[in-house]
């Protein structure tokens, strides 16, 4: 019961799959092209300090290595602060403690008084824990503050 398309059909079918097979064979035993290309972790990386010159800079030795990214700030919450205190006194108490990016005293919108809090940024946060044990609890216009790494409003 076969038809002359049914057969032509399958005959199509089969010279597909033969020159698909072919093409397999010849990409399979075609020659490489080309030695691959052999690349080292310098080529890649660029230059990788030693061990021993990373753990002399860090013991206070050797050159100073430099930072591939900016520093990351940390903002602070500055609490318990006195009425007098205003935004240059809180920069001026946290400065020799490292650098600060902004210091603000919060105030009262209809009177423009304190809130009695406020927030530093420090412009790096890896110098904030410090930070934040060094002052918490230290004196300032009279007062004892309290300082925590800021969380966000709830």
């Amino acid at each position: 019961m076969s038809t002359p398309e049914k057969r032509a059909r399958e005959e199509k079918r089969n010279i597909k799959a033969r020159n698909k097979e072919q093409r397999r064979l010849e990409r399979r035993n075609a020659p490489s092209r080309g030695e691959p290309q052999i690349v080292s972790a310098a080529d890649i990386n660029g230059f990788v300090p030693a061990i021993e010159d990373v753990m002399q800079t860090l013991q206070g030795g050797g050159p100073v290595v430099q930072r591939s990214a900016p520093a990351i700030p940390a903002k602070l919450f500055v609490g318990s602060l006195n009425d007098r205190t205003t935004s240059a006194s809180l920069r001026n108490h946290f400065e020799p403690h490292g650098a600060i990016a902004e210091a603000v005293v919060i105030t009262d919108r209809n009177t423009g008084a304190s809130r009695n809090f406020g927030f530093v940024t420090v412009m790096d946060r890896k110098n904030a824990p410090a930070m934040i044990s060094a002052l918490h609890h230290s004196e300032l216009d009279g007062n004892s503050i309290v300082v925590n790494v800021a969380t966000e409003r709830r």
